[in-house]
């Protein structure tokens, strides 16, 4: 082979494009914000379940929220708001239901404490503010017996018992002048199930299921609830502190401040 065959073969010349560069690629922002939202509603979709039990939870009855409230309540110069401080109070105790005839002390005589009954939670929430309902109707049973409902055939007022029965105190607080009625579309005089119109330590009673009768104490709500009206009552698991005021058929509405109208200083005297 010659050399100039041999040079020939030294270059080789391209043909084709010229080579470019590779470009960086931009970023795709609105890829991820896709993503994002992709995600954030897949988050809502699943979770939209739950929210009200998060909620619920957030606002839930509990000590702490208890506590809160007691001592914004308990400096207060209405009687209705000490009370209602009070109920609460009863809500960190421990009672097992009990709705047996005790012999008690008189006045201000008590079941043992870890046991109780609707009544007796309203009785010692008013001992809180001095008010002894065992004595007040007791003594004006003893002066009106006949005024009051006649209950298990008895002939004769019984302090072990008559504030333990809430017909009797049902009563009692209409006697005083305490009872709140309002009018309704066929013109009787009724307590209202408007729950505006229930105050912060008003006292309510209901008829529950086979006609048994209830009652609790008008406290306001937890949390974010605080200016609804919820109640503490005792059902049979004690104390407890929950949104049912319209839950039942309401019989009676009261609001009583120990200051009733009986003149219970001449009751006093009678043997």
């Amino acid at each position: 082979m010659s050399r100039k065959s041999r040079n020939s073969l030294d270059t080789i010349e391209y043909i084709g494009p010229r080579p470019q560069k590779p470009q960086a690629k931009r970023p795709n922002f609105l890829g991820g914000w896709v993503v994002l939202l992709i995600a954030a509603g897949a988050v809502y979709f699943f979770g939209k379940p739950f929210l009200p039990l998060l909620q619920a939870q957030n606002t839930a009855p509990n000590s702490e929220r208890a506590d809160v409230l007691i001592a914004a309540l308990q400096p207060s110069a209405r009687a209705g708001d000490r009370l209602a401080a009070a109920a609460l109070q009863r809500t960190r105790f421990e009672v097992s239901y009990e709705d047996a005839y005790y012999a008690i002390d008189y006045p201000n005589g008590d079941i043992p404490s870890d046991k109780g009954r609707a009544e007796d939670l309203i009785v010692r929430s008013y001992r809180a503010l001095g008010v002894d309902l065992q004595q007040r109707v007791h003594e004006d049973m003893k002066g009106h017996f006949a005024e009051y409902p006649q209950i298990f055939g008895r002939k004769s007022a019984d302090p072990n018992i008559d504030h333990r029965l809430t017909p009797n105190l049902q009563r009692f607080f209409r006697r005083c002048g305490a009872e709140l009625l309002v009018t309704n579309e066929d013109g009787e005089e009724v307590p209202s199930r408007n729950g505006e119109d229930y105050l912060t330590g008003d006292v309510v009673t209901w008829r529950l299921a086979g006609g048994r009768p209830h009652i609790g104490i008008v406290v306001p709500g937890p949390g974010e609830h605080r200016d609804s009206p919820w109640v503490v009552h005792n059902m049979g698991a004690g104390p407890v502190w929950e949104n049912c005021l319209l839950d039942f058929k309401i019989t009676g509405h009261y609001r009583y401040e120990g200051d009733e109208a009986i003149d219970l200083s001449a009751l006093l005297g009678d043997s």
